[in-house]
């Protein structure tokens, strides 16, 4: 399929990489010191996860995230900025894009309060869900590159 511009195939992965950017953008724009040296993020997590209107996503915070709070603050800050390259790099593309649709559902269901993060989440889910099924790391991809998927 051709459209104005670009192929379909093209398309795709300018939104894979749009997307990709995204996800850099929400890791460049964290205060890292304070989720690492202060435990802000995970705090506030926290708090989010003890007033959740759904019991089982406070008893799984504190059963998952409470008892290593160091350890989630460095799996969320860097799985940001993975998900972030291999979709901009378009490596380990199909990794990324699962990746980041767990943690947009994770991040939607501890928000289900708040609209505004419920529709950036949703939006970005969509997203990887597209990609994901439309196999955007056909195009402009090192995972097509060196022949991985």
């Amino acid at each position: 399929m051709t459209t104005v511009w670009l192929t379909g195939a093209e398309w795709l992965a300018v939104l894979r990489i749009g997307l990709g950017l995204w996800w850099l953008e929400s890791w460049r724009h964290k205060d890292r010191k304070g989720w690492f040296e202060r435990g802000t993020g995970i705090a506030w997590a926290r708090e989010v996860a003890d007033r959740h209107r759904w019991a089982p996503v406070t008893k799984g915070f504190h059963a998952v995230v409470a008892p290593r709070p160091r350890a989630m603050a460095y799996l969320v800050v860097y799985a940001e900025l993975a998900v972030g390259l291999g979709l901009v790099a378009g490596f380990l593309t199909p990794v990324a894009l699962v990746g980041g649709l767990l943690l947009n559902l994770l991040y939607l269901v501890l928000m289900i309060h708040d609209w505004a993060e419920q529709g950036q989440n949703a939006m970005m889910a969509l997203i990887s869900l597209v990609a994901l099924l439309a196999l955007s790391w056909q195009t402009w991809s090192l995972d097509h590159a060196i022949g991985l998927f």
